[in-house]
């Protein structure tokens, strides 16, 4: 078979790996903090969950270029970690059974290895998919893709509150039943995600850089500035992001049926807004979109705080869900148009290292501030979310100016964009339809 027809059938079964691995996120995403909840986690427990799973995750991904280079074989770091990501979520589905004392410390045990074997072939994946995917149309693929996989990862989600539910105060078990099918899920994906065909690449020694000689070149180099923005960021987003599912769960008391509403609320809007913005960022540049969603992320938590009703919750969520939409597709083609297919799995891994601490950076300072700040509007927690909200503005108001487009696109304003993905004044292109 050709190099074409191998790629089409790759792609294909990429799909199918995708719409079970999307099966498996919709199983455990939202659930996994909840899960911590019903095992009595504290509110520094939920924060280590976050926390710690991440930064392993991160700091072991130093080494993934490497092993990958070694083994010349991004498929066979692909198919063995992926296994083992599958593997871990039997021992997480029978926590409950297994342990009687620490459940919670068994939790950020497997959750923290589960990580890594999912974060280690993280950097190949995205290489091996850029050599899928023409530059010109990144955009559209993983806009289209990302949105009918979002549809599975909705589906599952409502099932496992549907299943929360009819266990009623069986919890545990209802817990046990989702992160079971989590496992099957996840091990379907590996079946298919190993018949994915690999394109020959060659990397020579002049490709290689260590991870701080990247550091080193963050005032020089364009795409660490980026990967630093993106880093500040996470870290700001993760100083909140843990405790929203506690704050419904604890201090609102929502039911699993209203929690699942309004948890999936990000993700329905993820799902049919992604493909507009892809569209635009193949015309107009992922930086250009990343600027525009920046202006909204600072906002997103702030929201909290003027009311607990489940039809304003839900507003919001769509809102952010329509903001992280635009935000992590362009940040994710981003790196594809900003380095060559020899250093990409390199400079992936290491953009996870520094994005992965900030995370576990965040989490951290989140879960000791969410028992130390004083309450706002009666909630610690609406403290936390401010702060959050007020650090990202800082962050996109000082680093994010320096991050400059790597490619050639069409000039736009940002209100003008704004309007487009909207549908309130499409923006005309040469040589293009209204979009």
């Amino acid at each position: 078979m050709e190099k074409k027809g191998k790629i089409k059938q790759s792609l294909r079964n990429s799909f199918i790996d995708g719409v079970f691995c999307s099966a498996f996120i919709g199983f455990t995403e939202q659930y996994i903090t909840p899960f911590a909840v019903a095992l009595k986690a504290s509110t520094e427990q939920i924060g280590m969950l976050t926390a710690f799973p991440n930064l392993v995750a991160s700091l072991i991904q130093l080494k993934s270029a490497d092993v990958t280079e070694h083994l010349k074989s991004r498929m066979r770091i692909i198919t063995i970690f992926v296994f083992f990501h599958a593997m871990m979520f039997l021992p997480i589905a029978l926590i409950p059974l297994i342990f009687k004392a620490d459940r919670v410390f068994w939790l950020i045990i497997f959750v923290t290895m589960a990580a890594c074997f999912n974060a280690f072939p993280g950097p190949a994946w995205t290489s091996l998919m850029s050599d899928h995917i023409p530059r010109r149309s990144r955009g559209r693929y993983f806009g289209w893709r990302n949105r009918l996989l979002g549809v599975i990862t909705i589906s599952c989600a409502f099932l496992a509150g549907f299943i929360l539910n009819v266990f009623g105060k069986d919890k545990l078990s209802g817990f046990m039943v989702i992160l079971g099918l989590a496992f099957a899920a996840r091990f379907t994906s590996w079946h298919f995600l190993k018949k994915m065909y690999e394109p020959p690449i060659k990397v020579t020694r002049e490709h290689y850089f260590t991870f701080w000689d990247f550091v080193s070149k963050v005032r020089e180099s364009n795409f660490a500035r980026f990967v630093f923005y993106v880093a500040s960021i996470s870290f700001a987003v993760n100083l909140s992001g843990p405790f929203f599912a506690v704050y419904m769960l604890r201090d609102l008391n929502l039911s699993y049926a209203t929690y699942t509403v309004v948890a999936i609320s990000p993700t329905i809007a993820t799902l049919l807004t992604m493909g507009i913005w892809g569209r635009h960022a193949d015309v107009v540049g992922n930086m250009k979109i990343i600027r525009l969603t920046s202006f909204f992320v600072p906002v997103v938590p702030v929201l909290w705080l003027f009311g607990h009703n489940i039809a304003y919750l839900v507003i919001i969520q769509v809102f952010a869900g329509f903001v992280w939409a635009g935000y992590n597709l362009s940040v994710f083609n981003f790196v594809y148009d900003a380095v060559t297919p020899e250093k990409r799995t390199r400079c992936v891994s290491y953009l996870n290292v520094v994005n992965g601490t900030s995370i576990c950076a965040g989490a951290l300072l989140g879960g000791f501030l969410a028992v130390n700040l004083p309450p706002l509007f009666g909630y610690k927690l609406l403290a936390l979310f401010t702060l959050s909200g007020l650090l990202r503005a800082i962050f996109a108001l000082s680093i994010l100016p320096h991050v400059k487009e790597v490619r050639r696109v069409e000039r736009i304003k940002s209100l003008d964009l704004f309007f487009s993905v909207m549908r309130i004044r499409p923006i005309e292109v040469e040589g293009e339809k209204d979009i």
